[in-house]
């Protein structure tokens, strides 16, 4: 505590005075707490700032402790796997030229033979099953019964590569990819058209369109469930690409999505696209890298979600097939 101050002047022979000033009482202390308290106050400002304006961290697409699980092995080559509106899967054993089918209670059994080597295959919205069909370089509606209608059978006379994968429009148009691809059971060994393109079958119409004819080797293909864009992966090339829909079902506007090619490829509700190759890379719909599934395969060759709530995530790889449960669901 300081109580006074007290000066003493200088001392002469005329002069003895000595000048006593007093101060009020007056303690550091209190000062002292109050500093402390306002740094106190300033730090957990910085933190609840950093905290607001941080940016989030992507959570995980998969459900809470879920692994991809394999649900089945002992195939050829498996592909094409596509959703019924009941949530059963078909998929393809290619080589051995069957269609199987993997129920909503987690049973497998065998949807056809001998039904032209399907490849990618996706359902139409009367519930046929539409499938690139290889053995003749063709494209087939396939009854739940197991009727066959040949779609299309060649382009301008001549025939196809071999359609690769493909998806059906809002619109009920047809969209396939037409990559070439050397296959055993081919008499020929040759291409027949001057490239390998991507093409539109219009509702109702007999006759394709092409609509993509710059890409090294189209394979995968999806859509937005709007029918606004689609997506192509150039599987050689290494990059998936996206495109505007015109109405009359043309494409436009090419910009590229991802440094990433695909072998098949699928999207969920909230817009995010599927990659297949080694594993399953997933993207959003801005062509952001957010996420990584492994499958413990050399090639993991297509994927699609369905179950009954479509929360399952199937994926084709190599010999097997797989099952994830995921956070989000599948489109139609």
């Amino acid at each position: 505590m300081i109580k006074s101050v007290i000066f003493e002047p200088a001392k002469s022979e005329n002069m003895k005075t000595t000048f006593y000033i007093p101060t009020k009482s007056f303690s550091i202390r209190p000062i002292q707490s109050m500093i402390i308290r306002l740094s106190s106050a300033l730090i957990i400002l910085l933190m609840l700032h950093n905290l607001t304006f941080a940016k989030p961290k992507e959570r995980s697409l998969v459900a809470k402790g879920a692994k991809p699980e394999k649900l089945a092995g002992d195939f050829k080559f498996t592909e094409g796997p596509a959703c019924d509106p009941k949530g059963n899967i078909f998929f393809t054993d290619q080589p051995n030229n069957r269609i199987m089918q993997w129920s909503t209670d987690n049973k497998l059994s065998v949807f056809g033979e001998n039904l032209g080597r399907a490849n990618g295959m996706y359902f139409d919205h009367k519930g046929n099953l539409i499938s690139c069909s290889d053995e003749k370089n063709e494209l087939w509606s396939i009854t739940p019964g197991g009727k066959v209608t040949v779609l299309v059978k060649d382009f301008e006379g001549k025939k196809l590569n071999g359609p690769n994968d493909l998806w059906i429009a809002p619109n009920g148009g047809i969209y396939l990819t037409d990559p070439f691809y050397k296959r055993p059971w081919w008499d020929h060994q040759t291409s027949e058209q001057d490239g390998e393109h991507v093409y539109y079958l219009a509702p109702g119409a007999s006759k394709l369109t092409r609509v993509v004819t710059d890409l090294e080797k189209p394979n995968g293909i999806i859509g937005t469930p709007d029918g606004k864009y689609l997506y192509v992966a150039d599987i050689k090339g290494n990059k998936t690409w996206r495109y505007s829909i015109n109405a009359d079902g043309t494409l436009s506007g090419k910009k590229l999505f991802a440094e990433l090619g695909s072998d098949g490829m699928t999207t969920d509700t909230k817009g995010n696209i599927y990659l297949t190759g080694k594993g399953v890379t997933i993207f959003n719909a801005a062509g952001d890298l957010i996420e990584k599934i492994p499958v413990d395969e050399s090639w993991t060759a297509n994927v699609c979600f369905g179950g009954k709530n479509r929360h399952l995530l199937f994926i084709t790889a190599s010999k097997s097939v797989y099952g994830i449960k995921m956070k989000t669901r599948g489109v139609r």
